[in-house]
């Protein structure tokens, strides 16, 4: 499956927020939709269609507070 690089926001809750997508890693394999070499068209398409982990994670921010998911469910508590 491809991989991609990226950029984000690292909060209090431990979530990574992407912020920008660097670059694609292309994995090259005919069964990931997310790949140059998947056939087109592919009738009846079972193959992979999502990317797989972060190639790397580049910190640019840290945010001491809860990230938008978690913040209506932790965000009125104290850590």
């Amino acid at each position: 499956m491809c991989r991609l690089e990226t950029e984000g926001t690292k909060y209090g809750c431990g979530h990574y927020i992407i912020t920008k997508k660097l670059r694609k890693l292309d994995c090259e394999n005919q069964w990931c939709t997310l790949s140059r070499r998947h056939r087109t068209p592919c009738h009846n398409c079972q193959c992979e269609r999502y990317y797989g982990p972060d190639a790397s994670e580049t910190i640019t921010a840290v945010r001491p507070e809860f990230c938008p998911e978690c913040y209506p469910f932790f965000g009125q508590r104290r850590r």
